[in-house]
């Protein structure tokens, strides 16, 4: 499951418009307490839009004309580790007091369009006081309930409380909170199936590189790394080094490294026969070790955990339980990390 602070920035980040402002330019002063850089940099995703100096006291103030009117979200920075959004909008006049020292949390705007930077950094603050989301889908149902019933109500007394937000931009939030409920409830139901400790999805008789067939009960009493990929896709290629050291790493461990392809006939072809044949010669010729599977026309364990893209990573304990559906990548430090605590 994607990192639930990645899906609520990706959702913040969104552009939003209301009624035009006879000035095509915003003002923007303040001071920055216990500040040490001399430049304010507000940029976008498509580079640096102003840059503003800071004087020894942290006062700076100027102006900037948008080319876009449309009310957005910029990043304000004075380094690559201080930076903190602000909504901009050509016709506003913001005043921002702030210590560099608590960049950010310690941001208070006023003036007009202040509210809309006000709005965003609260709901930063709750998103992050959620900390973990897997501990909510880890709840029982009733409990679960509950804590989405309150999770609701507060998102939508933050919003409440800044009644004067450019319209469009609280019409993108209010379905930016309907989202995160709805994110969480998918999620839940989703979790109950495939959640940490959950007994996993089995597959059964794949077809291994040596003729035989092998069923994830066949491997009862280990740890299962299971590597989802293809031999057209990229980024699965891309892991194959990183899982080679790996496998040889934990060579004498408790654990199964397992690859499961899932090369099918629509990209051999429309030939299966074609699809097996393409999937063991990438296995001998790039001498890919572990155990080596092939789904053939079997989809059910790809389907029972919900994957819908490659390459997919899933551990798995010895009593055939999940410990985590998305597990770390190979190429990924932490897994090393998770494996020794378990190994």
């Amino acid at each position: 499951m994607k990192q639930l602070s990645s899906i609520l920035f990706s959702l913040l980040i969104m552009s939003s418009c209301s009624q035009e402002h006879p000035k095509n330019y915003l003002s923007i002063e303040g001071t920055i307490e216990n500040s040490k850089d001399s430049v304010i940099t507000i940029s976008n995703r498509q580079g640096i839009i102003k840059q503003i100096n800071i004087d020894k006291n942290g006062v700076f103030k100027d102006t900037l004309a948008l080319k876009n009117n449309d009310g957005q979200i910029y990043s304000f920075s004075t380094n690559t580790n201080k930076t903190a959004p602000i909504y901009l909008k050509n016709g506003y006049d913001i005043y921002l007091k702030g210590d560099s020292n608590k960049f950010m949390e310690s941001f208070i705007f006023s003036g007009k369009g202040a509210s809309n930077s006000n709005f965003v950094l609260a709901q930063i603050k709750k998103n992050q006081s959620i900390g973990d989301p897997q501990q909510i889908l880890n709840l029982d149902e009733i409990n679960f309930n509950k804590k989405i019933k309150n999770l609701k109500k507060e998102y939508d007394s933050i919003l409440s409380s800044y009644s004067d937000l450019d319209s469009t931009f609280y019409e993108a939030m209010k379905n930016q909170n309907k989202q995160l409920i709805t994110f969480f409830e998918t999620n839940y139901q989703a979790n109950r199936i495939i959640g940490i400790g959950k007994p996993s999805p089995t597959f059964e008789n794949y077809l291994d590189i040596n003729g035989d067939k092998k069923s994830l009960s066949d491997f009862k009493g280990k740890y299962v790394y299971v590597d989802v990929w293809a031999t057209w896709c990229g980024p699965c290629i891309q892991q194959i080094p990183y899982l080679k050291s790996i496998e040889k790493e934990y060579h004498n461990k408790n654990i199964e490294f397992i690859s499961i392809s899932t090369d099918e006939s629509s990209r051999s072809g429309g030939s299966w026969e074609a699809a097996e044949k393409k999937w063991k010669n990438f296995v001998k010729k790039r001498n890919l070790s572990g155990v080596q599977l092939w789904s053939g026309k079997d989809y059910s364990f790809q389907q029972a955990y919900q994957i819908n893209g490659i390459p997919r990573f899933i551990l798995i304990d010895p009593e055939g339980k999940i410990v985590d559906p998305n597990a770390p990548r190979p190429s990924d430090p932490s897994l090393k990390e998770l494996l020794n605590s378990l190994l």
